[in-house]
């Protein structure tokens, strides 16, 4: 099944096939590719909980407007200035599932993380992602990072070459014709990256997933990918396939 072209959509139908993506790779690298001892696990990207829905504790009264040396309600006398700049905050990017494998006495071995549009939305999110993903190769904690959004002019060399820079400054650049990125990182005892630049109806490679720095075993991307394609809602597929050629 070729990657699809998931700039075509919104994030949320992105986020839809992201999140059951993830649960396809636990499922099958749990049913028999990770080896004795080891386990995935699905892992939300959230240092705390994010409301489904806003509630007001308590709605004041008109006359409750202004109190003397009290506050003022942003709900019934919003502030005001001659710019307001409102930044939507990207809640998909922080709700995506991630894959964690584990040893079965609880150390981390290795992350997977397919990349979502929030990750690059802003200066701040690629930032984020960036630091988060040296960190982990900083650890010994060993990741593989599937982005399938070509370059934004934050990464415009993509995404492995936003986190190799955290190492080393050395050249990188993607084909123009393969602006997608899958790259599997091997973080002791030399730091190496398995890099594979991708395009729009490529198939997705099997990357090695490091567990030790001896070991690793294939990452099954491609099949779950499909897998989790099939499960896609029919209504949206057409939104994401070509057309089909005029005969």
């Amino acid at each position: 099944m070729p990657i699809h072209d998931w700039t075509r959509v919104d994030a949320g139908l992105f986020h839809d096939f992201h999140q059951d993506w993830t649960i396809e790779l636990r499922r099958s690298l749990n049913a028999g590719i990770l080896p004795p001892g080891y386990v995935a696990l699905t892992d939300q990207q959230t240092s705390g909980p994010i409301p489904d829905v806003l509630t007001l504790h308590r709605s004041p009264q008109p006359t409750e407007q202004s109190q003397p040396n009290g506050g003022l309600a942003v709900a019934t006398v919003p502030p005001s200035a001659r710019i307001v700049d409102v930044i939507e905050e990207e809640t998909y990017a922080r709700r995506a599932n991630r894959i964690r494998i584990q040893h079965r006495h609880g150390r981390i071995v290795a992350i997977i993380e397919i990349v979502s549009p929030g990750n690059k939305s802003s200066r701040n999110a690629l930032r984020a992602f960036v630091r988060k993903a040296s960190d982990l190769i900083w650890q010994g904690i060993h990741l593989l990072v599937v982005d399938l959004f070509p370059p934004s002019a934050r990464d415009p060399q993509g995404i492995h070459k936003a986190i190799w820079d955290e190492f080393t400054e050395r050249p990188f650049e993607l084909p123009p014709d393969k602006p997608l990125t899958a790259v599997a990182y091997k973080a002791v005892p030399t730091k190496t990256a398995y890099v594979e630049p991708l395009a729009v109806g490529d198939t997705l490679p099997s990357l090695p997933l490091f567990l030790t720095e001896e070991e690793y075993v294939p990452a099954p991307l491609e099949d779950t990918y499909q897998a989790s394609w099939a499960a896609f809602p029919a209504d949206f597929k057409p939104l994401l396939e070509p057309p089909a050629a005029s005969g």
